[in-house]
């Protein structure tokens, strides 16, 4: 197992927590992560794009004018794609774009992902985060001691306080356990993990 120190809001070290080299300690196969980045993106599209075909368009179903004899090209409708007002043709309807990957893949990626900033260095396991009050520039100020200009925070469960005061500062986002992704892992520099997180990942990821 891997052994890294943990630290407080200070930036103090407080102790050391040793770390599940099958969680932060995974081979990172850049593949499996695309294919789940990409399912994630796909997953998010509402895919509510619509156009009106010439069976859909208000218009009448008469003949504009005669087949032949009037040196104009021949036309049936005029709710035809090729005349203003006209139908869409080949237009997008509403679909899903949704990808699906097993649960075993999904979990890996996330295993990957960890391991990836951990490997980099770029994982702080932190005691606690408690703040006094809703403040961003409490949170500021925390975010300073520790030197991250962009994290991703992970707590144990939704916490009002650090949420909000954190909400309007750029580069962070704070997210509980059961939230946390490969996509936001991958997008933030660094991540916080709080000290309790670390067994529920393991039971979340390794059950």
């Amino acid at each position: 197992m891997a052994v890294t120190g943990i630290v407080n809001i200070k930036n103090e070290k407080v102790g050391e927590v040793d770390l599940n080299d099958a969680l932060f300690g995974v081979e990172v196969k850049p593949y499996i992560l695309h294919d789940i980045v990409k399912m994630q993106l796909a997953n998010k599209r509402s895919g509510n794009a619509c156009t009106k075909t010439r069976a859909e368009v208000q218009g009448s179903n008469a003949k504009p004018w005669r087949q032949k004899g009037t040196g104009r090209a021949r036309s049936g409708s005029k709710r035809s794609p090729v005349w203003r007002g006209g139908g869409t043709a080949f237009g997008p309807k509403p679909r899903s774009y949704s990808i699906r990957l097993t649960k075993k893949v999904r979990r890996l990626g996330l295993r990957m992902a960890l391991s990836s900033r951990f490997s980099e260095k770029r994982l702080v396991v932190l005691d606690n985060f408690d703040l006094e009050e809703i403040k961003t520039k409490n949170f500021v100020s925390v975010m300073g001691t520790l030197n991250l200009d962009n994290a991703l925070i992970v707590i144990p469960e939704n916490d009002e306080k650090l949420e909000k005061s954190s909400r309007n500062a750029v580069g962070y986002k704070v997210i509980p356990t059961a939230g946390v992704n490969v996509y936001d892992v991958l997008l933030h520099k660094n991540i916080i993990l709080l000290q309790s997180c670390i067994g529920q990942l393991e039971e979340r990821l390794l059950s």
